[in-house]
């Protein structure tokens, strides 16, 4: 129980200051925040909990799991923003907490306590902390999963300088089948929360460590008379070769996997599947997973260097020591260290998700977050190391990577005074949050350089901590003021619930949650049949009617549009037509929203810097 009690109170305090912190004070961000929220509302609202329907439509991009959470939010909390993101910021302190349960198993208390804390404060796992989305479900359910494999295939360590040694030698899976069924468990969950993903990643982390670990050693006398092209080819065959590759799949269980998945996930996808005539499965299983490996979706693509640059990005500000963490992770394993079988599942785990995700042709940054927990651990591991000065890499290497950390301090404030400028006229303070790891940084160089390593890295602990605070705590609420459109919802939300809305030209996602009814987009296309808002399902897609279909069906409705798309509109209105609000259009330069009606509906109003207080159903 030694550091137990300490470590996890200080873990669950960084993740309550980082991922709490106003958590529910800034609107949801367009798009995907209010479909998903929204999604669960309509949900609720319709007494349905199978069938996924945002804004009267079949919604088959993510399965029922994050859903079914949000509703359980919304009953304890209302409707509002922190329900909706409540149970993305609980999961991601869970996850955070497994990656410290990881690292205690594979390497030491202190690297696991510095890998959580590293995983709690990078970008992209905050991001996925304070979302209504599905990314923070599913690295939870795939870390404890991992965790739940480590727990069961590697042995208490009794000394932190022992080597890690199996619980059953010979084997690299775990014997206990209680432990398999509550793995695989996890992964069906996973299945629930955002599709065959739930599993495969998972499996396929597990099965290419098990792939390396299990090879015989090759005979040195033989191997080092080959040629370099030789040995790297051999190397890289090795594991796959067809009678190693079956044994090992056979050793992980696949029909305990199979049947215990299915048990889990199959009874929703089955059900779904029959309440919408089999629309939702083909749906999300043809164009939400096959079509988005094999080609680009909405132009979320990219090279090899992608995923690199990502992580480069998102793992900041821990990824300046990306360069010299993995130079001394490459030393230790040459010379078998005693955390070598740690190293090569942390790596297994990285290059897994990584590689599988950079053959999918469509990317998107989200996609390799479930790998943050095996960078954190590495990066805790050689920050341990640091405060031990048993660091294989030099010290003019490690001083470089946080003079690298300073630096970047002034290239943000930078970058983010140039985007307060163009889209946040008058609110410059966000620029401000630039100096934190300016100062931090500069703070661990300074007790780097007096031979204080311990001190360096509490002080890059504490400037990550500030920094994804202040960004994601405060940042994003500083970004919401500016939300204008906010008026014209409040119109919206507020006329009669039977009024029908449509859009023109320009449809957000955020407008069906905060409107609190369904909208209809209007096309330039005049339908060839007479256009009904009556459908066979009403889960079923909405045609897009002309305006003027649309008004011979809804005299009364309210249209909202762009200040650039009006003048023709306005020409396929009646003439008693006329704007009655209007406001800008958030991080749309030059160009504001409209919302029409007749005449007489209400006076004009041209919304200020400033928007009123948000409304949500």
């Amino acid at each position: 129980m030694r550091h137990w009690t300490s470590h996890l109170l200080l873990i669950v305090a960084v993740c309550g200051v980082v991922l709490f912190t106003n958590l529910g004070s800034a609107r949801l961000w367009d798009r995907d925040e209010p479909r998903n929220a929204g999604c669960a509302l309509e949900m609720m609202e319709r007494g349905n909990l199978v069938v996924p329907v945002f804004n009267d439509e079949l919604r088959a991009q993510k399965p029922a799991l994050l859903y079914w959470l949000m509703i359980g939010a919304y009953q304890v909390f209302g409707v509002n923003e922190f329900a909706a993101r409540f149970w993305s910021a609980v999961l991601g302190t869970g996850t955070v907490l497994a990656t410290y349960v990881i690292g205690r198993r594979l390497f030491n208390p202190s690297a696991a306590l510095y890998g959580a804390i590293a995983l709690a404060t990078s970008m992209m796992f905050v991001v996925a902390g304070r979302a209504a989305t599905p990314d923070s479900v599913l690295i939870f359910c795939s870390t404890v999963a991992l965790m739940l494999y480590v727990l069961g295939t590697f042995a208490p360590r009794h000394n932190p300088a022992d080597a890690a040694r199996m619980r059953w030698e010979g084997y690299y899976f775990p014997q206990n089948y209680a432990c398999v069924l509550a793995m695989y468990a996890m992964m069906g969950l996973g299945v629930l929360a955002k599709g065959p993903v739930g599993f495969i990643v998972p499996c396929a982390v597990i099965g290419m460590f098990m792939l390396i670990q299990r090879l015989h050693p090759q005979d040195n006398e033989t191997w080092n008379q080959r040629g370099w092209l030789a040995r790297v080819t051999v190397s890289a065959l090795r594991p796959f070769h067809p009678r190693h590759f079956l044994e090992t799949v056979w050793r992980m269980r696949p029909f305990t996997l199979v049947l215990v998945v299915l048990l889990v996930a199959a009874p929703w996808y089955v059900v779904v599947g029959i309440e919408t005539g089999g629309e939702w499965p083909s749906r999300f299983l043809l164009s939400e997973n096959f079509s988005r490996a094999t080609s680009s979706f909405e132009n979320h693509n990219g090279g090899l260097w992608f995923y690199p640059l990502a992580i480069l990005l998102g793992f900041f500000p821990w990824s300046v020591f990306l360069g010299p963490m993995l130079v001394g992770v490459d030393r230790q394993i040459t010379r078998r260290h005693h955390w070598s079988s740690a190293y090569v599942f942390c790596l297994c785990w990285i290059g897994v998700q990584v590689g599988l995700f950079s053959l999918a042709q469509t990317k998107l940054p989200s996609y390799v977050t479930p790998c943050y927990p095996a960078l954190a651990l590495l990066t805790g591991a050689f920050l341990a190391q640091l405060v031990s000065t048993q660091v294989s890499v030099s010290d003019a290497f490690c001083r470089l990577s946080l003079w690298t950390l300073a630096a970047s301090g002034l290239l943000i404030t930078a970058a983010l005074a140039a985007v307060a400028h163009i889209f946040l006229p008058g609110d410059y303070v966000v620029a401000a949050l630039g100096i934190i790891p300016l100062i931090g940084g500069t703070a661990a160089l300074v007790f780097l350089y007096r031979q204080q390593p311990r001190l360096a890295v509490i002080a890059c602990c504490a400037l990550a901590t500030v920094f994804a605070t202040g960004l994601f705590g405060f940042g994003t609420v500083a970004v919401d003021r500016h939300q204008t459109s906010q008026r014209i919802l409040d119109r919206v939300a507020s006329a009669d619930p039977d009024l029908p809305v449509a859009t023109f030209a320009c449809l957000e996602s955020s407008w069906v949650f905060y409107g609190g009814k369904p909208i209809h987009e209007l096309t330039d296309r005049r339908l060839e049949e007479p256009w009904t808002s009556d459908r066979e399902f009403d889960w079923q897609r909405k045609q897009g009617p002309s305006p003027e279909q649309f008004l011979a069906a809804n005299p009364d409705a309210l249209i909202i549009t762009t200040d650039r798309d009006l003048p023709r509109l306005q020409e396929r209105l009646p003439d008693d037509y006329e704007v009655i609000e209007r406001a800008g259009y958030f991080m749309r330069r030059n160009k504001d929203l409209v919302l029409l009606g007749r005449k007489g509906s209400a006076p004009v109003a041209r919304v200020a810097s400033s928007p009123d207080s948000k409304t949500v159903r």
